[in-house]
Formats: C-alpha cells, structure tokens, sequence
C-alpha cells in the first residue's frame, strides 16, 4: 500500500504549484531558469555577544526541487545566487543568502516537505533593475 501521507503532501504540492505561484527568474552567474514559486517569509532571531535579540525577516521563494534545473543539472540554492522578480513592471532582485550570515548557522534554504520535493529558498531584497 502506497503512504497516504506522501500521496497527500504530492496532492498539496501539486495545488501548491498550480495556485499559488509566479514566475521568477533564478540565476547564478550567466546561467538563469525561469520557474514558478511561491512568495513566502521567514523570521528569524538571532542573539548577539551582548545577548540582544535581532530579528530579521527573508523573504522566500518555494519552489520545486525537480524545476531548479541549471545548466541541465538538477541544482540545490547556494548562497550568492539570484532571484528576479517582476512586480508591476519593475524587477526587484533578491539573493540568495543564509539568514544571519555573519556567523548564523542556517543554510541558505531547506527542504519544505519531508519529500524533499519543495525547496524554501531564503533571500534578502538587494536592488531593482529596469524591466526588459
């Protein structure tokens, strides 16, 4: 018998991906996918040496593992990759990066399903570009 659990996170997925998603270009270097994602957040805190809380919020794309696709390989997020995003004509820029980089230990993204079917890819807002 097939797991019911796996068979209802492929069904959420699939509506996932059908119904809440845009398309965004993500690029390392010259070599760039366009794929559909999901916009999501995250926030994290973080404590300094002088035990002050810091919060900061990504900004998340969710995409699917098997659509990240650079260069004919199937690719995983790496800190320093792009995300372009066209909003009312403008194309905001986003990298990737992990959350609290200096010295955090979070990676620049997690799988979002005990599937590993859907990448949550942490970035930060780093500029605007003007559209094609």
């Amino acid at each position: 018998m097939a797991d019911l659990l796996e068979q209802g996170s492929a069904f959420l997925e699939d509506q996932r991906h059908a119904h809440m998603t845009r398309p965004v270009v993500y690029a390392r270097g010259v070599v760039s996918v366009e794929v559909q994602a999901t916009v999501g957040r995250t926030i994290f805190d973080q404590q300094d040496q002088f035990g002050v809380i810091h919060r900061s919020e990504m900004r998340d794309y969710l995409v699917r593992a098997a659509n990240l696709v650079l260069d004919g390989e199937q690719a995983t997020p790496r800190a320093g990759d792009r995300v372009r995003e066209n909003v009312d004509g403008r194309v905001l820029v986003y990298e990737v990066m992990a959350p609290g980089a200096q010295g955090g230990n979070e990676p620049p993204f997690r799988f979002s399903d005990p599937f590993r079917r859907t990448l949550r890819i942490h970035t930060k807002f780093i500029g605007e570009e003007s559209a094609p």
